[in-house]
């Protein structure tokens, strides 16, 4: 009799955690930004059925600074299409939503502040996740000025250890030469480039495709590497 009441458990055990038809992955501890910037996390969802689902996201708690405000983003960039509200959407058969995030103007104060939001099947509405971002705000630190030139002026890479992404300042005197950082491992090997414009004067470094470890930044003018410098990713 217990042995069939232990198997009848782990059936209803099995049945219920198959039933679930979605799933939040890529989900951090806390993410970090600096007083004035836009910190944003991922918002990802996969469907795990092979039928498609509607999902309502919807805004269930938020403590935030006064100068705070938060919203959705619904491009990569998350320039455009933001919202503040409830979102209706649909997700096909075994495919995500990859390239949505929530994003958090970070204020004019360092602060942890929190977002909650409830997920739930429109179909089910006993199947809800609940997610909670945690955002801490900090004090820019100092920038430290590594190259200057007459054709440059650069700081240091910060936050350095990275986790997400890290930023570049610079000023360009001049629009003639054309400026790049090019990451690399440690065995020398080129992992990506970026352009420094000259109507800009930041840029940023994304690590996701990059594994915890140590790599270098250097920065080249008209293609001549003339500084470099340790950068470290921390996952």
């Amino acid at each position: 009799m217990k042995k069939l009441l232990l198997l009848a458990c782990g059936l209803l055990v099995a049945v219920v955690l198959s039933a679930q038809s979605f799933e939040v992955t890529g989900l951090q501890e806390n993410y970090r930004g600096f007083i004035g910037e836009r910190i944003t996390a991922p918002l990802t969802i996969k469907n795990t059925t092979q039928k498609a689902i509607t999902l309502i996201i919807r805004k269930s708690s938020a403590q935030l600074g006064g100068t705070q405000r938060y919203f959705i983003c619904l491009t990569a960039s998350c320039e455009t299409e933001q919202v503040n509200e409830d979102l209706t959407i649909r997700i096909e058969p075994e495919q995500s939503l990859t390239n949505w995030s929530v994003a958090m103007e970070a204020g004019l104060v360092p602060i942890t502040s929190s977002v909650r939001y409830r997920i739930t099947n429109v179909a089910n509405p006993a199947e809800t996740i609940e997610v909670e971002y945690h955002f801490i705000t900090e004090e820019k630190p100092a920038r430290t000025e590594i190259f200057n030139s007459r054709l440059i002026t650069i700081h240091d890479v910060y936050p350095n250890p990275v986790t997400d992404y890290a930023t570049i300042n610079y000023r360009l005197n001049t629009e003639t030469v054309r400026a790049k950082i090019v990451i690399h491992n440690i065995l020398g090997s080129r992992l990506s480039e970026i352009e420094l414009p000259f109507l800009e004067t930041q840029v940023k470094i994304k690590a996701d495709d990059l594994s915890g470890g140590i790599y270098f930044y250097t920065l080249y003018l008209d293609n001549e590497g003339v500084m470099t410098r340790k950068l470290i990713v921390k996952k």
